[in-house]
């Protein structure tokens, strides 16, 4: 799921945590992992750390920077703060924007347990791409 960005935004944290503890109780209830998209690029560092509290105390099995879809991706200072919130709770996805083998370590080196990547070829084969992050 993504992260309601306009409530967390506006400070609804009580209907961020139902929103996202009713995905993660459906999930778990079919046997299936669940993922919190936050879209890191549209918070400050106070509204990452938020929505990783939120996650954490709704019992989500993974935090993910991004969709890929919106204005930035992953970074390693996002993936190391969510990382740092959330400790070995939950697994962080890195994602967006990881287009080499190097940016996946660095993704990986701080704190990444998975990485999300439409060059994921390239990255495996150590193929060099531009890095847009």
């Amino acid at each position: 799921m993504v992260i309601n960005v306009g409530q967390l935004k506006q400070g609804n944290y009580d209907y961020v945590e139902k929103d996202v503890r009713a995905v993660v109780s459906t999930a778990r209830r079919h046997n299936v992992l669940s993922k919190v998209i936050f879209e890191t690029a549209l918070l400050t560092d106070e509204e990452k750390v938020r929505a990783a509290l939120i996650c954490k105390k709704a019992g989500a099995d993974f935090v993910k920077t991004s969709t890929g879809f919106s204005k930035g991706g992953a970074t390693v200072g996002d993936v190391a703060l969510m990382k740092y919130v959330v400790g070995s709770a939950i697994g962080v996805k890195a994602a967006g924007g990881i287009r080499s083998k190097e940016d996946a370590e660095a993704m990986i080196a701080s704190g990444a347990d998975r990485i999300g990547a439409s060059a994921s070829v390239k990255i495996v084969s150590g193929e060099k791409s531009d890095s847009v992050y």
